[in-house]
């Protein structure tokens, strides 16, 4: 299947996890891929080559303004134009009540998991215009339902990604560019393994309606559609992917 055929797509945070599996199912369907991250994609690229794909990777920091302007200008020389724009790079967090949260935390999170999103759609929208039926996909998380203790900061931060995605879906409508989030349950990235141990995984999956444990290739899959033709008509949505992890 290559429902995305001839469209050119930007990943942020592609290195690893989600962002590698979200670029390799995009290249899959046909897209070309421009891989962002502060580490290294060049393995990624090598993969996505490998199979016949077309792919680049970048050195970029999404709170970096110089970062962002090189990798926009890179795109623009090699394709011209965005159609598909992934906003998946992030940091995550460990558990700490409330009132042990500082205001240090909550701008960390803020910048990287809010600013970095708002700042690359900025920086690519113009070459967004450029597309017929652009895109723009973030990735959320759904303890901005679940409210998690400990986390104040990390679902601040997700919880003001579903407030740009409401208002860009309204204000980019016009230009027949869609913004939606997508929201993954627990998903065993480095990342994740880095604060959750495989017992914090299995009572996950034992509370969800479907008993699997999620992976980057099924967040992949709605992000791809999500992508395509088929959801032109979908737009300012919050869409789980979480097995019925949360029912709303």
């Amino acid at each position: 299947m290559e429902r995305l055929k001839h469209k050119i797509a930007v990943v942020t945070g592609a290195a690893s996890g989600m962002g590698r599996g979200i670029a390799l199912k995009l290249a899959h369907e046909g897209a070309c891929v421009a891989l962002l991250d502060v580490q290294d994609t060049t393995a990624v690229r090598d993969e996505i080559l490998a199979a016949g794909g077309d792919a680049f990777g970048l050195r970029c920091d999404v709170t970096q303004d110089a970062d962002m302007a090189a990798a926009q200008l890179a795109v623009a020389e090699r394709w011209g134009r965005v159609d598909i724009l992934v906003n998946n790079a992030g940091i995550l967090s460990g558990r700490k009540p409330w009132f042990e949260h500082t205001r240090e935390d909550l701008d960390r999170f803020l910048q990287v998991n809010f600013m970095g999103y708002f700042l690359i759609t900025k920086t690519f929208y113009p070459l967004l215009k450029k597309s017929t039926a652009g895109r723009v996909i973030n990735i959320a998380s759904r303890t901005y339902f679940l409210a998690n203790p400990g986390q104040m900061a990390y679902v601040a931060s997700k919880g003001a990604v579903m407030g740009m995605t409401r208002v860009l879906a309204k204000e980019l409508g016009e230009e027949n560019i869609t913004v939606n989030a997508v929201a993954p349950g627990m998903i065993a990235t480095a990342g994740t393994l880095a604060h959750s141990g495989e017992d914090a995984f299995d009572r996950v999956m034992q509370n969800q309606a479907l008993k699997k444990r999620g992976r980057p290739e099924h967040l992949a899959s709605l992000v791809a559609y999500l992508a395509s033709d088929e959801a032109e008509m979908i737009t300012g949505q919050m869409m789980l992917c979480d097995g019925g992890g949360y029912l709303h």
